[in-house]
């Protein structure tokens, strides 16, 4: 019996030994496929956003404007039907649930009605942003949005940032600069065309710039009320959802009514610009799938990879680039600042010590 009694716990054991490096596995997998999916969405998201701003005479174009409202419309579909999941699709609870969050309590939904703004004027400008500047030096540029999230995070949550990320900081912000500066090539494109290559770059970096501080100021506002509330990711994504949806149609109406009144709201749309629209409203999802399963060291890798693929991808598919040395240099140095940033102070303790 007491033999029986030892197999019996020794059996137990091994299941339990087995669960737990099948967890192990399983949390492992999750990690690196969240990784994997936020590469390839950064990356595509780029290029296709890039691709499709590409004017083409013959073709009509889409208005971005639209893009993202509909695209706002995709995120709030997935949203609810997260939230719906919760109460096993009982339509009854999940409306009376939705009613009392969103306008017995509008006080706390009129809240994210700052971020959703802004988030949506961001999204307008990386449209533009995109229409004029290449994938690479976009991807390289808008790593700043670091640069203003770590300003406003001191700012506004009270944030401590170590040695090592000012660091960061300091060398990304000469990275980019560096990015900026002019090759001879460019100088000659700009004296030919009678400075349309200098006024059109100077629209996409100021709308990057705009993007980045808005970035920063709006994600940062965000952290601060998720973290002041019991309320979950979905239920505030909901929340912005519904100042984004009016805020972004009464801009795409005001600035868009005479082409929307000529062509239609969903004018120039083909399979790219779905593909983009999802991919953008995927966006926000993956991020939030990286944050639970891996890390910011993970996340840094991810960044530096989406750099230096939309850069292979924007000069040997799209041809609309050729990098400088200082591009090269400039590159270099921001992937390295984005992985310094994203490495625990722990670690560099351990390496010192």
């Amino acid at each position: 019996m007491a033999d029986k009694g030892r197999t019996s716990d020794q059996e137990t054991g091994l299941v339990k030994k087995e669960k737990e490096l099948l967890l192990g596995m399983t949390n492992s997998t999750l990690k690196y496929l969240s990784i994997g999916i936020l590469i390839v969405q950064n990356t595509a998201l780029v290029l296709a956003m890039r691709y499709s701003r590409i004017k083409d005479p013959e073709t009509l174009q889409y208005l971005p404007s639209t893009a993202v409202v509909v695209s706002e419309c995709i995120k709030m579909i997935i949203c609810l039907t997260v939230i719906a999941s919760d109460f096993n699709f009982n339509f009854t609870t999940v409306l009376n649930f939705l009613y009392q969050q969103l306008f017995v309590n509008f006080k706390e939904t009129a809240k994210v009605s700052v971020p959703a703004i802004l988030y949506t004027i961001q999204n307008n400008l990386l449209y533009l942003a995109l229409s004029n500047l290449n994938a690479a030096t976009f991807q390289v540029t808008y790593q700043l949005k670091i640069l203003t999230t770590a300003l406003f995070s001191v700012c506004m949550l009270k944030k401590k940032l170590f040695l090592s990320q000012w660091l960061a900081l300091a060398v990304l912000t000469g990275a980019v600069a560096l990015v900026q500066w002019p090759s001879g090539e460019e100088k000659a494109d700009e004296d030919s065309d009678d400075g349309q290559w200098f006024y059109s770059t100077l629209i996409g970096l100021t709308a990057i710039f705009l993007s980045c501080i808005s970035s920063g100021f709006s994600g940062v506002y965000f952290e601060k009320m998720l973290k002041g509330s019991k309320a979950t990711i979905w239920l505030r994504n909901v929340q912005l959802g519904i100042f984004s949806l009016i805020f972004g149609f009464a801009m795409s109406i005001i600035k868009d009514h005479a082409a929307i009144r000529e062509n239609g709201y969903f004018q120039g749309y083909n399979f790219i610009v779905i593909v983009v629209i999802l991919l953008q409203a995927a966006g926000g999802l993956i991020v939030a799938a990286v944050i639970k399963y891996a890390d910011n060291i993970l996340k840094g890798f991810a960044t530096a990879i989406s750099i230096i693929v939309s850069s292979l991808v924007s000069y040997f598919l799209l041809n609309d680039f050729n990098p400088s040395s200082f591009f090269i240099i400039g590159a270099f140095f921001v992937i390295l600042a984005t992985l310094l940033y994203s490495v625990p102070q722990s670690c560099f303790d351990h390496v010192f010590s």
